[in-house]
């Protein structure tokens, strides 16, 4: 007899270093940022030859400025959904490029990132080869600026940083999902005419007056028209999504600008399919066990997909890129490379294998220290929710943490310039997006 949900029969993803990464100087602020990124398409058994819908991208020197760097992932949906993200990945970038140019960026980049992420909105609306009616995508973006970062977020991708805080990793997260379980957001569509219930509420299962949703269990809250069974939406924000905007589903991003000091180690950006059963504080603590940002995207994309699988028949497309934050000093982790580039969408196509999904194990390469392995007790799932990861803390030796890099978090704004007179005055130079159009296989471990 099979499995009650056929998971024992389904394609499970093969375990190995993940997919393009780089590093990229920031002169201005004596930095060097490591980076890597990996994408998964979801598993969908009853759509085989379904397409992701994900989408991403990593610009170094942003407009031709050595001390801008942009990060970002978008999340599409509904029958359009791959569409609507290729099309955010193209707009959102050419506009704040053209920001940049202006000089808005450098003067208000939360101004300008508001202006791109409406403009691209507008931009879909009157694209004729995008049907963004009942279709739209989500988008998380992260500018390095210099000395400063700054997270503009539409929709339920997240951003979160690596900043250490007495003497372990914390999580801080750089934007805020934006869906019905907000209070103030819920209170935002209702104003605009939305009812806001979930599945079961709306199939008249539930009350549908209570408002006593819980996180990770049954439906979520969703926005629906007031006489209408639609969109559906269970977020509150994105790009696209006509239907949904006459109901308070808007494109205005909210943004988050921090000053990136000696102890933010590292950010991530990654699709909500990464933080859908894994938290921030679990994610970072994963990151912080890898020397290399590639192992590290590996390690929570195989997690990602295990917990999936062990709460639903499917998995969702999941994209992540994580971002090692180092003194121009310090040289990256062996095997990294060392060209500056821009990485558009790479994908990692699921085979089918007949093998046990990889439990999320460090490797010997991870140098955690004594006491942070010897509380790691093995597990049958190998869930992070299943394990004490809050104590985790990466090794004196790691590359993050030598040479002074968290020493003296106190001398920070001395030692970090927002931004170096030279790259504000260089010359802005076009933004060029370069689509590899790959699929990669990864290796068995």
């Amino acid at each position: 007899m099979g499995c009650t949900q056929g998971k024992c029969c389904l394609p499970l993803p093969r375990r190995g270093r993940g997919g393009p990464g780089g590093h990229a100087e920031v002169p201005g602020a004596g930095m060097v940022l490591e980076y890597a990124t990996l994408a998964v398409a979801g598993l969908y058994p009853d759509s085989p030859g379904r397409e992701s819908q994900d989408a991403h991208l990593v610009a170094t020197r942003f407009a031709g400025d050595p001390d801008l760097h942009l990060l970002a992932v978008f999340d599409g949906h509904g029958a359009a959904g791959a569409a609507c993200a290729g099309f955010a990945r193209e707009a959102l970038p050419r506009l704040l490029a053209a920001a940049a140019g202006g000089g808005s960026l450098a003067a208000d980049p939360a101004a300008a990132f508001r202006e791109a992420m409406l403009g691209a909105n507008a931009e879909m609306h009157a694209a004729a080869g995008v049907d963004d009616f009942m279709s739209g995508t989500t988008a998380v973006a992260a500018l390095v600026a210099g000395g400063a970062l700054h997270v503009a977020n539409v929709g339920d991708s997240r951003a979160v940083a690596g900043v250490w805080r007495a003497g372990r990793v914390v999580a801080e997260d750089l934007s805020w999902d934006q869906t019905p379980f907000r209070a103030d957001e819920r209170a935002r569509v209702k104003a605009c005419g939305a009812r806001v219930m979930s599945v079961e509420q709306v199939e008249g299962m539930r009350d549908p007056e209570s408002e006593g949703w819980v996180p990770d269990e049954g439906d979520p809250p969703r926005v629906w028209a007031r006489d209408g069974l639609y969109p559906g939406t269970a977020f509150t924000r994105s790009l696209g999504d006509l239907a949904a905007e006459e109901v308070g589903v808007i494109a205005e991003p909210e943004v988050k600008s921090v000053e990136i000091t000696p102890a933010h180690l590292f950010f991530v950006v990654a699709s909500d399919g990464v933080f859908e059963f894994l938290s921030s504080q679990e994610v970072v603590d994963m990151v912080a066990m890898y020397q290399d940002p590639r192992d590290a995207c590996s390690a929570i994309t195989a997690e990602s997909y295990k917990l999936w699988l062990e709460h639903e028949n499917r998995t969702d497309d999941i994209t992540i890129i994580i971002v090692h934050i180092r003194d121009s000093e310090i040289s990256g982790p062996a095997g990294s490379d060392k060209v500056d580039c821009v990485s558009v969408g790479a994908s990692i196509a699921v085979h089918a294998v007949q093998s046990e999904i990889p439990v999320f194990v460090p490797p010997e390469a991870s140098h955690l220290n004594r006491c942070a392995a010897t509380e790691m007790q093995s597990s049958s799932s190998g869930s992070p929710t299943e394990r004490s990861l809050s104590c985790i803390v990466p090794s004196p030796t790691h590359p993050l943490l030598i040479h002074g890099r968290i020493s003296d978090a106190s001398k920070h704004s001395a030692s970090k310039p927002m931004r170096s007179e030279q790259a504000a005055s260089q010359q802005a130079q076009p933004w060029q997006q370069v689509d590899s159009g790959t699929e990669l296989e990864l290796p068995m471990q």
